[in-house]
């Protein structure tokens, strides 16, 4: 599955997560088996291809969101979590909110 999130660098696992305002990166990553298999920065989303995105995660409930749902994607937010790490070990144990 395919994870995006909004990120303020492209410094791997430790990008943290941004506003999609503020983002200078997306993050896509590859989610298999509970593990990263993949991790590729784009500076705009249509840079990302065809992939179909499952879930994007969002800094706070505040974002403006109805566009990711119309394209068939989960919507999660962060609770404290601020890396890439962070966010995906918070994802594997369901600990991210629901919209």
């Amino acid at each position: 599955m395919y994870i995006i999130i909004p990120v303020d660098n492209n410094n791997g696992i430790e990008a943290n997560i941004t506003t999609i305002m503020s983002l200078k990166f997306w993050a896509l990553v590859e989610f298999i088996d509970g593990e990263i298999k993949s991790l590729e920065f784009f500076e705009k989303r249509e840079d990302i291809g065809g992939k179909w995105i499952d879930f994007i995660i969002l800094e706070n409930h505040y974002e403006s969101y109805i566009e990711f749902m119309d394209e068939g994607m989960m919507i999660l937010v962060r609770r404290e979590e601020n890396s890439i790490e962070e966010i995906i070990s918070a994802f594997r144990f369901k600990e991210l909110d629901e919209v």
